[in-house]
């Protein structure tokens, strides 16, 4: 079969105009299902991590029971990590309120340390004279500065009160995935196909 550059460019143009609303559409609907729902929406990511966890518990159990060609002590490795894994599942569907929560708690803590380390990082770069770091010429050095400051004084306020940054920043996310879904549909129903 013989296409022309024309016709297998009009396919191209479709198929990624396709994918452009598709993803699109999703991030619009995940992002209102977010703000509509934050507490449910949230649950169900919990759900979802706690799938998981069962599923990857049972496999690592079957590996341990059934892996021959291992030694004892890699296939009792797998027992105990299926039964840490199959244990921590349950255990999140069992409470699973409470499992959001701490879910919520650690997942925001972690950003927020993370965002203290970086801001730190910018600061002690300033010295440097690596040109490749942001802070080492004199034209980055003040917005170097900002980001540092404005970095650790972030990671505290969130290392502070985590749930209160845990909603905040679920909330952020639901408006970002509407916007961004809104966008996307926007410029897939543009492209020419």
């Amino acid at each position: 079969m013989n296409t022309t550059p024309a016709a297998s460019e009009f396919g191209t143009l479709k198929t990624l105009r396709t994918v452009i609303l598709a993803s699109g559409i999703m991030s619009l609907i995940f992002g209102i299902v977010v703000l509509v729902w934050p507490v449910k929406s949230a649950m169900a990511v919990t759900i979802v991590i706690a799938v998981y966890a069962i599923l990857a518990g049972l496999m690592s159990l079957v590996n341990g029971i059934r892996s021959k060609g291992v030694g004892g002590w890699t296939r009792a490795g797998l027992v105990v990590l299926g039964l840490v894994f199959l244990a921590a599942g349950v255990v999140a569907f069992g409470n699973l309120g409470e499992s959001t929560l701490l879910l919520a708690v650690f997942v925001t803590t972690f950003i927020g340390a993370a965002w203290i380390i970086d801001g730190v990082v910018s600061l002690f770069s300033l010295g440097v004279k690596d040109r490749a770091l942001p802070g080492a010429t004199k034209a980055h050095k003040g917005w170097s500065i900002f980001y540092g400051i404005i970095s650790v004084l972030a990671g505290v306020f969130v290392v502070i009160s985590p749930l209160m940054s845990a909603l905040w920043l679920w909330i952020f996310l639901g408006a970002s995935l509407v916007v961004m879904g809104i966008i996307g549909i926007v410029r897939g129903a543009s492209l020419d196909a």
